[in-house]
């Protein structure tokens, strides 16, 4: 058995190769039962683990994901994850995984990978609204899509959107915090949400023709980055139909009728597959929410073992 600890799991994963590697398992698929969930009470603390299969004829991939909240009192995140991948054929296991590296950098590449689709080809302007694990990726993803002239970095706290902003131009991104993020969406032509927010963060009213939004932070029900009008007359994309089940992003305004499932334009398998046609004229505003699939692990973990 291979081990491929956090450095190593990185490395393996440019954002150029996983991307295509994501494109080509959306389009062939895979199979991908629904997650388990189930919650750990001790007498020290409680906890849910999430576990999430998938495999193909050759690989068989699951992801355990731990997470409890009660670890910032003991100094320590409150999310560890692992990534296990076995031969499908025999049970074998061929390798383990950082489970966290895998989950941002494959979040951050399907973001990009729907923007290849979604976003218009003059594409330039990039804000990015949160300043966390993944958000610090978004930027070295799109670029794989995307020519960046500029990224702009919004969050809550000023001081956290200025560090990420320094980092990334350390890095060779011409990034800057900026505190107005009003004025800031109403320049982008790309914004990309990656927030744990429970109240948008992001209004429709701020939006201009032709912009692409990407909604990343919204995987339960209680959690919301956009308003309804962001979605108001949208062509509107999801990773997989798992979203319109547990996304407050979409629960919500589909409660108050401003779009059914059935206006939902296409999911990435059938964009990658052509099934669907993404982004049609240069006004028209998209809108891409995902959630995450165990597909985009499998996918990722195969590219691990395979490099």
């Amino acid at each position: 058995m291979k081990i491929f600890d956090e450095a190593a799991t990185r490395e393996a994963l440019a954002f150029d190769l996983l991307i295509e590697r994501l494109r080509s398992m959306f389009k062939d698929g895979c199979n991908v039962p629904e997650r388990h969930v189930h919650k750990v009470q001790t007498q020290a603390a409680s906890g849910t683990v999430l576990i999430m299969p998938a495999w193909t004829d050759r690989y068989l991939g699951i992801k355990t994901v731990n997470i409890f909240p009660g670890n910032a009192s003991r100094g320590l995140p409150g999310l560890f994850s692992a990534y296990t991948l076995f031969d499908s054929t025999t049970g074998e296991v061929l390798a383990q995984m950082d489970g966290n590296v895998i989950t941002s950098r494959r979040t951050a590449a399907a973001s990009a990978l729907a923007a290849s689709y979604l976003a218009r080809k003059d594409a330039r302007k990039l804000l990015v609204i949160g300043a966390g694990r993944v958000a610090s990726l978004l930027p070295f993803a799109y670029r794989e899509v995307m020519q960046l002239d500029s990224v702009e970095v919004w969050a809550r706290s000023d001081a956290s959107a200025e560090a990420l902003a320094a980092s990334l131009s350390t890095q060779g991104i011409r990034a800057t915090a900026v505190r107005d993020v009003e004025a800031a969406a109403m320049r982008a032509d790309v914004v990309s949400c990656a927030t744990l927010a429970t109240d948008p963060v992001l209004r429709g009213e701020w939006l201009r023709d032709g912009v692409h939004v990407d909604l990343i932070g919204s995987f339960t029900p209680q959690m919301r980055e956009a308003d309804d009008a962001v979605f108001a007359g949208a062509s509107l994309f999801v990773d997989t139909a798992e979203a319109l089940k547990k996304s407050g992003e979409l629960l919500g305004p589909m409660s108050r009728a401003v779009f059914s499932a059935s206006d939902v334009a296409g999911d990435l398998s059938q964009l990658c597959a052509s099934q669907v046609v993404g982004r049609r004229h240069d006004d028209e505003r998209t809108v891409f929410k995902s959630v995450g699939t165990a597909l985009e692990d499998l996918a990722a973990a195969i590219a691990v073992f395979e490099t």
